[in-house]
């Protein structure tokens, strides 16, 4: 297993916000409960959409962007909640995601994660500040704020490490990258994802979800739960089409040139086209997960 892929997926992601100017990107906040927001970069590519809790108990932040962001991460942060950060919870490794890590420590946040990001951290030679000081094995509470925010982790679906925290009085659910709304999802197979494992993340959420809930994905806008059922069902397809192929003995290639995800050419992004959507369905099957 490459324990530094995500080392190697940050690179691509900070030549992506260093190809833009990095003033003209901000954040723009979303209140959806008392004291709760959904932080999201517009102008540029800025990393993951963020979550925020706020008042007189604490300030948690819900993943902490790209590095070079750090400073106008801190900034929207202060202006929401006029008060620094206490916690920082990284729902999964990614860069994009984790970025902060080391600017949100030393302005005196304490990095909560699960222990998979850690040890992934760890491996990678990361800065010792980047690095979570709580971790948790299957879930951890948060009781503030007059919230109860339950950080539950989903084995092998984007990572091996993701978290996905759940609002439940407010009806608000952060995913983290177990969610890419209106887009096709990377599955982090070099970090312990899995098709399987994706699907049966998105499928949780669903438990978790009515028709009012309020769906924070890790990237693209504030979904609900129509979004996640189209997204579910769209892997599910996806991952059906490129199985029946295998079955019938396709190689990699025969099945690349064939296209068979032409349908869903809508759900590419800079990222994941659909002939990398195809790649990491081919492999991740081929693999067994």
């Amino acid at each position: 297993m490459n324990h530094r892929t995500p080392a190697i997926f940050a690179a691509g992601l900070l030549l992506a916000v260093t190809a833009v100017a990095q003033d003209d990107i901000r954040f723009k906040s979303t209140e959806l409960g008392t004291g709760l927001f959904m932080l999201e970069g517009v102008g540029g590519f800025s990393g993951g959409n963020l979550g925020l809790l706020t008042g007189d108990d604490g300030v948690v932040l819900i993943d902490d962007g790209l590095e070079p962001l750090a400073g106008k991460t801190l900034a929207a942060v202060q202006e929401v909640s006029g008060a620094p950060v206490d916690f920082v919870i990284n729902t999964h490794v990614h860069g994009d995601h984790l970025g902060g890590n080391v600017a949100l420590h030393q302005h005196g946040a304490t990095i909560v994660a699960h222990d998979s990001i850690r040890q992934r951290l760890l491996d990678s030679d990361a800065a010792r500040d980047a690095l979570p000081e709580l971790t948790f094995a299957e879930e951890v509470t948060f009781h503030l704020n007059n919230h109860k925010a339950r950080v539950i982790h989903v084995e092998h679906a984007h990572t091996d490490g993701d978290a996905i925290i759940h609002f439940a009085d407010a009806n608000v659910i952060h995913t983290g990258d177990a969610m890419f709304n209106g887009l096709f999802p990377f599955i982090d197979l070099d970090s312990g994802g899995s098709v399987e494992g994706y699907i049966a993340a998105q499928n949780r959420v669903l438990e978790m979800a009515d028709a009012e809930t309020r769906i924070i994905p890790g990237h693209g806008p504030l979904a609900n739960r129509g979004d996640l059922v189209r997204a579910r069902d769209m892997l599910v397809d996806a991952r059906d089409r490129i199985q029946a192929l295998l079955d019938a003995g396709a190689s990699a290639e025969e099945i690349l040139s064939q296209n068979p995800l032409a349908d869903y050419a809508g759900w590419s992004w800079d990222f994941i086209t659909t002939e990398r959507m195809t790649q990491q369905l081919v492999r991740g099957l081929s693999m067994g997960h």
